[in-house]
């Protein structure tokens, strides 16, 4: 019997990798769109215009379909549910968790998908390789220093992402110019460089508990951009916890700017 599959597609591309992906797993994928996603339909059997705050349709949609999974793909701004008012079904799931935009939300919604025997999965089985090993994916590589930035901003970066404040932080000789929190990591990394200077090391890493089921945290060619237009030196990503999505394009435009890209592990350690 076929499976059918909840894609619930955010921007970015990683909802059209995983729907390809699904589709070669052999499922049957019913996407849900929030917004414009970008070659979703391709893959899909079924393509369901979606608000983030718009509960009951979608909830009605698993059911006509009888999907036994949902997967969560791409960005959700979470400043789109803090401005959208919401369904009876949105109010009712906020007001169980007593929070808009946190964990608390989250497992809500997975408690009322388990009642109706639908389960959330971990994004990283349909991410194939873009999760990264510990290495220097770019033709540039840290200076001494700057690998004394990585270091630093590794560990500095775990702990923002353990208080679930954010992500990313951008910090040059030492000096912490941004902390990542509700804006996200491409407008971090602009805020970051535009107090730094040029030379800046951008640093991206995960909490220790964090649940793949609701997000992959991801690096492409958009945050390359933005640390190349803030003219940053390094930006470096926690190996295998951190997505480098459309991996040739975010390598070649690290290049072309001079940035050195780089997974790295425990204690920040050499590629």
């Amino acid at each position: 019997m076929e499976r059918s599959l909840g894609l619930m597609c955010g921007a970015g591309v990683l909802p059209a990798r995983m729907a390809r992906e699904a589709r070669r797993q052999g499922w049957r994928v019913i996407a849900f769109t929030v917004g414009p996603v970008e070659g979703v339909d391709v893959h899909a059997d079924r393509v369901v215009p979606s608000r983030l705050t718009e509960v009951a349709p979608v909830l009605v949609a698993l059911q006509e379909e009888r999907v036994s999974a949902v997967l969560l793909a791409g960005r959700f701004p979470a400043d789109d549910v803090l401005k959208s008012p919401g369904d009876e079904v949105f109010a009712h799931l906020a007001g169980r968790a007593g929070s808009l935009v946190d964990a608390r939300l989250l497992d809500a919604v997975v408690t009322t998908l388990a009642g109706m025997g639908v389960t959330v999965l971990d994004q990283r089985l349909f991410v194939g390789d873009w999760l990264c090993d510990e290495g220097c994916w770019s033709a540039a590589r840290p200076t001494d220093a700057e690998w004394v930035d990585v270091r630093r901003g590794l560990d500095l970066a775990r702990q923002a992402a353990d208080g679930h404040v954010g992500q990313t932080v951008v910090l040059k000789r030492g000096v912490v110019a941004a902390v990542e929190a509700l804006e996200g990591t491409t407008a971090a990394i602009r805020r970051g460089t535009s107090l730094a200077g040029p030379g800046a090391v951008v640093v991206k890493a995960v909490a220790a508990d964090h649940d793949y089921r609701f997000d992959t945290p991801a690096v492409g060619p958009e945050t390359i951009e933005a640390a190349a237009s803030g003219r940053a030196a390094v930006v470096a990503i926690e190996a295998q916890r951190v997505l480098i999505v459309d991996r040739a394009e975010t390598v070649r435009r690290a290049d072309a700017a001079g940035i050195a890209l780089v997974c790295t592990g425990g204690g920040g350690r050499r590629a």
